[in-house]
């Protein structure tokens, strides 16, 4: 069989015991070589997607096929083709990265004249060669984030699951994981599928988005094309009199459709059609309100998400509401390591 880099996934459901549906009949395709990004609060489906392709989870119904392989019927096949760094990375504390390495190279069956090398060109390659003989229990959460994408690429996948490999990270060792994920597409082809909960990081890497919320995809298409679905700007407001918000706030709701403000004191709106910064302007002059600050703003990934939902994504849960969107209970809970076999 030819190598193939794709991902097929038809009617998917995944149903916990006690639980409404975690996915609930999702269908979706990510090309040979797509970076696809899979957007959606804390709760929405995400990792329990990511789970149940990487074969850690059974589905409840439907198929998937990941690099041509059946999930369920074919799951060694699908192992040896992906690599997977989920949101809690397996590594013991007294180890070294490079012991992590060299251990990772002896479960992937590299041989051994080769284990050494690919251990030094991985730790080189997600800037770690400096920390190689440090213990990750000294590691901060980037170093600890970029050491689990090394050894997800040990066995050079020809598919990489990323879940939220961001999250809780500072804005450098964030970007330079950006960095790495655009270079494993360009320079290798790999096929990358991203869970992600910020929006600046679907848009800045991702070829194609799926929005999933209450285990249902509700958006799918490139960061512009669903930006160009929304089509309108919207204004945000700050009143340079705080007690004069409600004021402005009635003003602005002349010309579009209120949106959930920023900070306290921000109004903000989608505007209709045809309406310009310089029409909201003269309208709040004309009502004797000040503004101490005052911007429009073109569609971005959120405005895209309130659209199909109703409310904002980034920010919108802190993950209290994972039982009620049943994730795993105790004993259904999934290895959290892959070793192809």
């Amino acid at each position: 069989m030819a190598a193939d880099n794709s991902i097929v996934v038809e009617g998917l459901v995944r149903e916990f015991r006690k639980g409404p549906r975690a996915v609930d009949g999702i269908d979706l395709r990510v090309a040979p070589g797509e970076i696809y990004g899979f957007l959606g609060p804390n709760g929405a489906g995400k990792s329990t997607t990511v789970l149940v392709l990487t074969t850690l989870l059974p589905p409840t119904a439907g198929s998937a096929r990941v690099a041509g392989f059946d999930v369920v019927k074919q799951g060694p096949q699908v192992r040896r083709a992906i690599g997977a760094a989920l949101q809690e990375a397996a590594l013991d504390p007294m180890l070294t990265g490079r012991d992590h390495l060299r251990l990772q190279t002896m479960l992937q069956g590299i041989p051994r004249a080769e284990r050494g090398a690919r251990a030094d060109e991985l730790l080189e390659r997600v800037g770690l060669d400096f920390a190689a003989d440090r213990k990750v229990g000294g590691y901060s959460g980037g170093m600890k984030r970029r050491l689990d994408l090394a050894l997800a690429l040990v066995h050079r996948p020809r598919l990489i699951f990323l879940d939220e490999p961001t999250t809780g990270l500072d804005p450098q060792s964030r970007m330079a994981l950006w960095d790495e994920v655009a270079r494993l597409r360009r320079d290798d082809g790999v096929t990358v599928f991203l869970t992600t909960q910020y929006l600046e990081e679907a848009d800045v890497l991702a070829d194609r988005v799926g929005i999933i919320d209450h285990g249902r995809i509700v958006a799918e298409g490139t960061p512009a094309e669903l930006k160009e679905e929304i089509g309108r700007a919207s204004v945000h407001a700050v009143p340079a009199r705080p007690d004069e918000r409600a004021r402005i706030a009635h003003v602005l709701g002349r010309f579009g459709e209120p949106l959930p403000p920023a900070g306290e004191t921000e109004v903000a709106v989608r505007l209709t059609e045809g309406v310009s910064l310089a029409d909201v302007v003269r309208a709040v002059d004309a009502e004797g309100l000040g503004l101490a600050d005052v911007e429009i703003r073109a569609p971005t990934l959120d405005d895209v998400f309130l659209a199909k939902t109703g409310r904002s994504l980034e920010g919108s849960e802190d993950g209290s509401d994972a039982a009620d969107r049943g994730e795993p209970e105790p004993e259904e809970e999934p290895i959290r390591a892959i070793v192809q076999r």
